[in-house]
């Protein structure tokens, strides 16, 4: 269940998420992935700031984006005329955002079907989120980094990290802190309700890291190899 003292979420609490269709049956708890963003995040914006404000706004999105299944229920979002890109492609509408749902729209990719390790397109909600949250026992943390622009285009460099304590995808994990950065761009309107967000970063720089260690079944994986995008991500880390 939800924590009674979520700081950095206010909308998963109040009398409007009593109602609420969550995707797991139940309200997010991020008790533990909030421990690790307070003990590992390189700033501590001062509560009323830019960059605090961005920071809370991000992770109220991202909570509603992977946690609500109904876009109704979302209060985040305009949904007349919200829109997500990643890495320039075609934007999507916030059905087809949340049809994807959990990671996959942030792990879109034009590679051919052979070199898709990991294949967005035909993940699911839940076994995305099942993948990461075995992988990150610990949650995978978010923190803004700098705001370059306010309202109504907020431009922001972000980081993600957490700890590779469990397997991914049949990777053994190495321990190890994973952590990529990115940029976004959040159009919001007078009231911070969101309007379209872009985000820009390597999803082969993550997945690369997340197949570092060797297969549990002893094997090494042919996308890996083969595909010319992640053997200069994961394939050379493997062989430190």
């Amino acid at each position: 269940m939800a924590s009674g003292d979520e700081k950095y979420r206010s909308l998963l609490l109040g009398d409007e998420e009593k109602n609420t269709k969550w995707r797991f049956g139940v309200p997010p708890n991020y008790d533990v992935v909030n421990k690790l963003f307070e003990e590992e995040r390189t700033n501590v914006w001062p509560v009323g700031s830019l960059e605090e404000r961005v920071q809370s706004l991000v992770k109220n999105f991202e909570m509603e984006l992977f946690h609500k299944i109904s876009s109704t229920d979302f209060r985040t979002l305009d949904l007349n005329n919200f829109t997500f890109c990643l890495n320039g492609r075609k934007p999507l509408s916030i059905e087809e955002t949340s049809k994807l749902g959990g990671y996959n729209p942030f792990l879109q990719t034009s590679l051919p079907e052979e070199y898709r390790y990991y294949n967005a397109a035909k993940e699911t909600a839940a076994s995305s989120h099942q993948a990461f949250t075995a992988t990150f026992p610990r949650g995978f943390a978010l923190e803004i980094i700098q705001v370059y622009s306010g309202p109504p285009d907020i431009v922001f460099k972000f980081r993600h990290w957490g700890h590779m304590e469990g397997a991914f995808k049949s990777h053994a994990p190495t321990g190890e802190r994973i952590e990529f950065f990115g940029v976004a761009i959040f159009k919001v309107n007078e009231n911070d309700i969101i309007l379209g967000v872009e985000f820009f970063f390597d999803p082969g720089e993550l997945l690369g890291k997340l197949m570092k260690g060797p297969r549990l079944d002893g094997s090494v994986e042919k996308a890996v190899s083969s595909c010319p995008i992640l053997r200069n991500t994961g394939k050379q880390q493997m062989k430190k």
